[in-house]
This record gives C-alpha cells, sequence and structure tokens, in this order.
C-alpha cells in the first residue's frame, strides 16, 4: 500500500491522466480512499469505473462533503472556565464537609456501642496503612538523615559550630521534617490505596451492593480508615524520626568524629520536649486529613476506569498539598512555641 501511494503521489498532472479502474476485481474503502486522496478528493475528467465501485465511491464523496461546524471561542472562556472551577472547588469542599459530619456522627455511635464497632476493619487498615509502610519510611528517613547531617556538618564546619549539628537535626527532623515526610509517603502510599480500593467497588457496584443490604458506608469504610490512620500516622512519625536521627547519627560519626552516645546524651538538651508533642499532634492530623481525603475522592469515582486513574491520581495530589498546608499553619500557630 505504501509503495502504491508513493507511485501514485509521484504523477505530475494527475487531472490530465486516464484512470480505468474497471478491470480491477475488488476495491475495499482503503483502496478506494488512497485513489480519492490522490484526485485531490474530487472525480478526475477521465474516469472509467466499475459499476460495483459506484456506490463506494459516491459515498466516499458525500463524506467528503461534510463539513464541521466552526468553533466559536468565547473572548470570556477564560472567565467561564474560573467560573467552572470555582464551582467544582465549592462542590468538592461542600461534598467533603459532609463527609466529615458523617465521620463525626459514626464516631458517636462508635463511642455509644463500642462492642459493635468495626474492630476487624480497623485492625486491618492500622497493618495495611502502617505496619507495610513501616520499611519504607525507614528507608527514606534514614537516607534524609545522612543527607541532611551531611550538608549541615559541610556548613557548620566552616564556622567551627560542630556541635550544634544535633540541634539542627533534632529540631528538623523531630518537628518538621518526620511528619511531613512520613505523610508524604502515607499519602502516596496508603492514599492512593484508599482512594482505589473504594473506586473499584464502585466499579464493580460493590458499594452498591453494600447499600441494599443496609451496611453503612461510613461505618464500615471510611470510619476505620480515618480512625487508623489516626493511629499508625504518630507511630509512623515517631519511627521515620527515628531512622532519620539514626542517619544522621551515622554521618555525623563518619564526617565529624562525633560518637554515638553524644549524640543521644546531647539531644533531650537540644530539643525541648514539647517539639515531640508537636511532631505527634501533626501525624495525627496529617493521617485523618489523608483518610478523608481519599475516601472522599474513592466515593465520588464514576463506574468507568478512566474515572478511576483520574481519581486516585487527584486524590494524591490533594493529599499531598493539604498535608503541605496544614504544616504551614501549625508552624504559624506554634512560631513561639518550642525554641
Amino acid at each position: 500500500m505504501k509503495g502504491i501511494t508513493r507511485q501514485l503521489a509521484g504523477l505530475k498532472d494527475k487531472s490530465a491522466c486516464t484512470w480505468d479502474l474497471s478491470g480491477v476485481d475488488s476495491l475495499d474503502h482503503i483502496g478506494a480512499q488512497m485513489f480519492w486522496n490522490t484526485w485531490n478528493k474530487q472525480r478526475p475528467p477521465r474516469l472509467t469505473l466499475d459499476p460495483r465501485q459506484e456506490d463506494l465511491f459516491k459515498r466516499i464523496e458525500a463524506a467528503s462533503k461534510i463539513t464541521l461546524p466552526r468553533q466559536r471561542v468565547s473572548p470570556f472562556d477564560w472567565l467561564i472556565k474560573l467560573g467552572a472551577g470555582m464551582l467544582d472547588f465549592f462542590a468538592h469542599l461542600r461534598s467533603f464537609i459532609g463527609l466529615i459530619g458523617i465521620v463525626v456522627q459514626d464516631l458517636w455511635r462508635f463511642a455509644r456501642r463500642p462492642a459493635t464497632g468495626p474492630w476487624r476493619e480497623i485492625s486491618a487498615n492500622i497493618y495495611h496503612s502502617g505496619f507495610q509502610a513501616l520499611g519504607i519510611t525507614a528507608i527514606v528517613g534514614f537516607l534524609i538523615g545522612i543527607v541532611l547531617s551531611f550538608l549541615s556538618s559541610q556548613q557548620l564546619r566552616m564556622f567551627g559550630g560542630d556541635a550544634y549539628l544535633v540541634n539542627i537535626l533534632g529540631m528538623a527532623v523531630i518537628r518538621e521534617l518526620g511528619p511531613l515526610l512520613a505523610a508524604i509517603l502515607v499519602a502516596g502510599r496508603s492514599g492512593s490505596s484508599i482512594t482505589a480500593q473504594l473506586g473499584v467497588m464502585r466499579v464493580t457496584e460493590e458499594l452498591d451492593a453494600m447499600l441494599v443490604m443496609g451496611v453503612s458506608h461510613g461505618y464500615r469504610l471510611i470510619l476505620p480508615k480515618v480512625i487508623a490512620l489516626a493511629i499508625s500516622m504518630p507511630l509512623l512519625v515517631v519511627w521515620t524520626d527515628a531512622m532519620a536521627l539514626l542517619g544522621g547519627m551515622v554521618s555525623a560519626k563518619i564526617e565529624m568524629g562525633m560518637s554515638f552516645r553524644y549524640f543521644l546524651q546531647k539531644l533531650p538538651d537540644a530539643v525541648p520536649f514539647v517539639n515531640y508533642t508537636i511532631g505527634l499532634l501533626k501525624g495525627a492530623t496529617f493521617g485523618v486529613l489523608i483518610a478523608l481525603i481519599a475516601c472522599h475522592f474513592g466515593l465520588r469515582i464514576k463506574p468507568n476506569t478512566e474515572s478511576l486513574g483520574r481519581g486516585t491520581t487527584t486524590s494524591v495530589v490533594t493529599a499531598i498539598t493539604v498535608v503541605i498546608l496544614a504544616d504551614a499553619v501549625y508552624a504559624i500557630i506554634f512560631s513561639n512555641t518550642g525554641f
């Protein structure tokens, strides 16, 4: 086909040629379209066709005359898109606030009747979101501690402030980097998993089946994930802090010859105890936000695979953004605390 197309394109005066296709035994739509493109989408003056080919070329000729309507772009198109984006944002905000109300109601129901609560679901979510995340948080935290300690030691050595490495590592890791790093990793790992799980349940109509059976989505699906992340996130923060400080100690030992014993003795004096409390409070807050955002986007997924992929991506990006904003709010609120 490519050779024939190349040979036909090499003809100089196509309209002056005599075209006789009556000897062609069979001609499909692709072959006819090839000739039609060669003729510049109009019949040449000297053309001979087989009667069986006439209907085929008539359909191609009729299709080529169809003109698509011109789409007019409004000069206020940017304003329309901005308005649509704002309406979509407020729709998400309204749905998210409603989801928080459902969680609060289910939490009150769980507090009144703890014997009938979703204990198995909470335990399973703690295992999946907390225990299975120990490996990745340990590796990333350890490497971040090494890098931060190495870069800080290079600068402190220039001014003879080697002893202040413990202060920098302790405050940076325990107050900021530990909770933030653990939250970002959990948002990318567990947040996407929660959204995909609820999305698949929407695609396979399991959510509708639960409603038919009288099983509450909030009590059996959303509340266990929120409680599980609220419990496991502070523990992951402590674990990430420990791994990051361990990496920092290893790097300080190699770069500056600082002993592990000196590092551990200096750390309680360098970092006031209130910073540990702030880090744990951040972890619990970040865990609740990640769970709520993941469930919010998971429940809004439509029963098709495209919506599932887009919803999962949006959930992770939104969760990470909200976590960073919440960390900034914490920094403003506790700006005069823990120093």
